[in-house]
């Protein structure tokens, strides 16, 4: 879930590579003497500042670093969290004018595809880099022969993944940039054009990218999750998949081989046909003060200093990007390919829409509603919306990434003293319209009951899904409780329930969203003992958890 508002590090995220800027003004370091800092050893510190920048989760790191800047500077960095795509949108909307001072994501490639960015965009510095790969454990890497070689393709990647040789996880590409570039980068590289995407080569690779994805057995909404649940998988302490490999960022695979935390270290295979990287640029709105256009001049100074550099280096494991200041050993090629980002807006759109619909694992969900007596009132109406959310009442692409897909399988299974009849609907490929207003009034005609029984609902929701074996499907369960179990069975029975299950069904993950008086230490155990997690809306919107969850799915 997401953390308080108002940190002073940071959360969620942004898409995809480095060339190109938001606006024509944009300065790259090293354009002038004012933006190449690292000619001196200081930045001379002003009047205090405080920056409001809209960021991404990933940069939460960079504290440290930004704590100095702040003694060092006068700049003290306030970030405020969201999604990328929410981010954008915000943007283009003009609803950061006045509230925020700068925004701060992995990349501002999507950020300009949007007509009218520039307008809302003043200048932009790029602070580090870091290009989104592929990690595997040394035994499969070795298995595959790819452990010594530098000439491994993302076709190779593909044809491996498609012949069942290998596993991997991967971030959701509408909700987290590593997802999102990896998505671009294997679809350049398998168009085989050699220029920027369009429609047609999107269509041509989808059956070299279904068995890609095919391999996708890890998801996740964020990298950082990702590189949690991957670690204490391989270590054995943490139900779930566990996978060969990850796509993520080359600073979160150095980041886990140097923590010492997995059974073996990763081999990083850098593809030779080309990569996706962020470029992180920390970018200031046109509509900022005058104090905050020269905090920003202050703080970007200050982090393209050499020796700050090398900080950000050291601590983030990310490359540095002031001139002069070189990638440490450890770091891969210094040389990488760029693969080219798509020019159009609708080809990016596209692509992601094309990935919900065709290309991933068909998502099999049952959702275990609390319709007991506490929901009475605007309880039972905010989940009705919840619901109702979903099955496709926006049609932005942030709003479309977390909706209903074709091919997916939705159960909801709503209880009260005892779980009550399930109703199951699938949407079909090719267009589902009938089927998500079937599934909107079932949502909205869900009902009050009497007491809470959690734990025999969700043994029923197992049951639901039994069968899952053999099938090339990504089964979860989503339960949504505003109470405490007060009827049927205990946790310690669901526990034992559970540790009988077939293997199939114990790695089903368990997203819980915390809502009402529920148990929060019960909630989290049951979400822990499924690999699963928590997701938090007794203080937010119940419809913004369930569409967070939708990252994980």
């Amino acid at each position: 879930m997401r953390p308080q508002r108002r940190s002073r590090t940071a959360l969620w995220l942004g898409l995809a590579c480095i060339a190109g800027s938001v606006a024509a003004c944009a300065n790259e370091p090293g354009s002038d003497s004012r933006d190449t800092p690292g000619r001196s050893e200081t930045v001379d510190s002003g009047d205090p500042v405080e920056l409001r920048v809209l960021a991404g989760s990933e940069l939460a790191d960079l504290e440290p670093i930004l704590a100095e800047a702040a003694d060092a500077t006068g700049v003290t960095t306030t970030f405020d969290f969201v999604g990328t795509l929410e981010g954008v949108e915000q943007v283009i909307a003009g609803a950061v004018d006045g509230r925020y001072d700068a925004i701060w994501f992995s990349s501002n490639r999507y950020l300009g595809l949007h007509p009218g960015a520039a307008r809302r965009v003043r200048q932009e510095t790029r602070i580090m880099t870091s290009p989104v790969i592929l990690g595997m454990t040394t035994a499969k890497a070795r298995d595959l022969g790819w452990a010594d070689r530098t000439d491994v393709t993302w076709s190779d990647i593909a044809d491996a993944a498609a012949r069942g040789r290998f596993t991997y996880g991967m971030t959701n590409p509408a909700t987290s940039n590593s997802g999102f570039s990896a998505l671009v980068a294997v679809a350049a590289a398998l168009s085989g054009t050699g220029a920027a995407l369009e429609p047609r080569d999107i269509d041509a690779a989808a059956t070299d990218l279904r068995g890609f994805f095919s391999a996708q057995k890890l998801t996740a909404g964020s990298s950082g999750w990702l590189a949690d649940a991957f670690a204490a998988r391989s270590r054995g302490e943490q139900p779930g998949v566990v996978v060969d490999g990850l796509i993520n960022y080359e600073s979160v695979l150095l980041s886990l081989n140097d923590e010492g935390g997995l059974r073996e270290p990763l081999t990083l295979v850098y593809p030779a046909d080309g990569v996706v990287t962020a470029d992180y640029p920390l970018t200031l709105l046109r509509s900022a003060s005058d104090d905050a256009r020269n905090g920003y001049q202050r703080l970007v100074d200050h982090l393209l200093l050499p020796d700050v550099q090398a900080d950000i280096m050291r601590t983030t494991h990310r490359r540095p990007a002031a001139p002069g200041v070189e990638p440490e050993q450890r770091f891969g090629p210094a040389t990488l390919v760029e693969l080219p980002f798509p020019a159009k807006l609708d080809v990016v759109d596209g692509l992601v829409d094309t990935y919900f619909d065709r290309l991933r694992r068909p998502v099999r969900t049952v959702y275990v509603l609390d319709v007991s007596g506490s929901m009475e009132g605007d309880r039972i109406a905010e989940l009705r919306a919840a619901l109702v959310g979903l099955t496709g009442a926006d049609d932005t692409l942030a709003s479309r990434s977390r909706q209903f897909h074709p091919r997916e399988e939705i159960t909801l299974l709503p209880f009260d003293d005892a779980p009550l009849e399930p109703e199951s609907f699938e949407v079909p490929e090719g267009g589902g319209d009938q089927v998500l207003a079937r599934l909107r009034s079932a949502s909205e005609a869900l009902e009050i009951g009497g007491d809470t029984a959690i734990y025999d609902s969700m043994i029923r929701a197992y049951d639901l899904l039994g069968g899952v074996e053999g099938r090339d499907s990504a089964p979860s369960i989503v339960l949504m409780t505003d109470g405490e179990n007060n009827t049927g069975a205990a946790l310690a029975d669901f526990v034992d329930h559970h540790r009988h299950l077939p293997s199939a069904l114990r790695t089903v993950p368990i997203f819980v969203v915390l809502f009402g008086e529920a148990n929060v230490d019960e909630m989290e155990q049951l979400a822990g003992i499924t690999g699963g997690r928590t997701f938090d809306a007794r203080t937010g919107r119940l419809e913004t958890a369930f569409q967070e969850i939708r990252g994980y799915q």
